[in-house]
């Protein structure tokens, strides 16, 4: 770039409520992904950015420099629609795997880049690489290629995909800037939109399990996001949903793959099914495609393509899961209605038992997790068992036990929300 300018400047027009112009934003993000802008400069810019906002231009020119850091996958040569999805992360999201072939079996091609977990939320590369053989890296010409064969690759990012995002997020990280809403939706929103899709579909999840506790936030979010796609010609709809309680019956890698695996055989969890469902036909539609993904579940496409798009990557469909090799249960401490189970202390237990890794060079454990045998809604006795922990080392049940203490509630009102909350397009 030619034109070059003062960070110093740019971080004091921010931090005094100032609009930035196209030209400064282009630079300075460009500039920070070089190496020319430091860590400490970039730092001051995203805090006075978390308290000041950035307008809808700015963010518009910020997340197409984001984009431009690096390069936009070529999907021209996908012969079907293309259409992702992309959460916002929850406890037992496990929603991705059975999603994804379904999608795929109704015509669509998924092309999904996939994250791994941090904290209490799991990653679906972690579920996936519970499978044996599985791999998570695929080139961009096996890329392109699986989804004419298969239709459906979940994988990992490469490193040309929107570096400063990559560089940008482990900044806000350790800085105390990761709630802005304007730097979630331009980092999630950027690697979106370099991965070339037709149509995107949001799945912004909200309650205590979720990165957004708060619905007035969690919809500001889901508008900003929904806005960014559009002006970047990607049609993009987002649905709010529940993430108070736990999605499905279990929350722990080869755990969710099992009961993934039961959904697409046309059974599995009435919650997992009904956003599965609901995301397809969303994906379907904004990718112009007419098809009821119910029928491609009750008739074993979806699970044809799943075995397709897990052997792509060298796994092994018919393999068996990795099992935690110890169990503790817990039981009911009285009868009643469980009024309440709350999704962040089961993924705390969850992270706990080895399932969740608080740093990104953190291993984790494949078959530890948490089994929930009731659900909040149903009507349990004392001393019938609540929840199954596993683990690879006992030692691990004791915080895991803690995490759980007071996130479930027998008797009283019984505290839920729909499932799917609004819809924002």
């Amino acid at each position: 770039m030619a034109e070059t300018f003062d960070v110093v400047d740019i971080i004091r027009t921010k931090r005094d409520k100032g609009t930035l112009t196209n030209p400064e934003i282009d630079w300075v993000i460009d500039a920070y992904t070089r190496g020319a802008v430091a860590e400490e400069q970039m730092s001051a810019l995203a805090m006075a950015v978390l308290l000041n906002g950035l307008s809808g231009e700015e963010l518009a020119t910020w997340t197409a420099a984001m984009i431009a850091s690096g390069e936009r996958l070529d999907l021209s040569g996908v012969t079907r629609p293309t259409a992702d999805k992309h959460s916002t992360g929850g406890v037992g999201d496990k929603i991705t795997l059975p999603l994804a072939p379904l999608v795929a079996a109704c015509g669509v091609a998924v092309p999904q880049l996939s994250g791994r977990g941090l904290g209490h939320t799991g990653g679906t590369l972690d579920k996936l690489e519970s499978i044996p053989g599985w791999r998570a890296q695929v080139s961009n010409a096996d890329f392109v290629r699986q989804l004419n064969d298969v239709g459906a690759v979940v994988c990992a990012a490469g490193d040309g995909l929107a570096p400063a995002d990559k560089k940008l997020y482990a900044l806000r990280d350790v800085t105390g800037t990761v709630e802005s809403i304007d730097l979630i939706a331009s980092s999630i929103m950027s690697k979106k939109i370099a991965e070339g899709s037709h149509a995107l579909v949001l799945d912004v999840k909200v309650g205590s399990g979720a990165f957004m506790k708060d619905l007035d936030r969690a919809r500001r979010l889901a508008e900003t996001m929904v806005g960014l796609g559009t002006a970047h010609g990607v049609k993009t709809v987002a649905l709010l949903t529940d993430m108070d309680t736990p999605l499905g019956r279990t929350a722990g890698h080869a755990l969710e793959v099992a009961e993934s695996l039961e959904v697409l055989a046309g059974g599995g969890p009435a919650d997992v099914v009904e956003l599965t469902l609901a995301l397809a036909r969303e994906m379907l539609a904004a990718a112009g495609v007419d098809a009821d993904p119910a029928d491609a579940l009750s008739d074993g496409r979806a699970m044809d393509v799943w075995r397709a798009m897990i052997s792509a990557q060298g796994g092994d469909p018919e393999a068996p899961l990795p099992v935690a090799p110890e169990k503790h249960v817990v039981t009911a401490p009285e009868s009643g209605v469980l009024s309440r189970l709350d999704a962040l202390s089961v993924g705390v237990a969850t992270w706990r038992l080895g399932a969740g890794r608080a740093r990104k060079e953190d291993t984790v454990s494949a078959g530890a997790g948490v089994v929930m045998l009731a659900k909040q809604g149903d009507t349990v006795t004392a001393g019938q068992p609540l929840f199954e922990l596993h683990a690879d080392d006992p030692t691990r049940f004791e915080r895991a036990l803690a995490a759980l203490e007071g996130g479930f509630t027998i008797g009283g009102t019984l505290e839920s929300r729909p499932l799917i909350i609004d819809r924002v397009d």
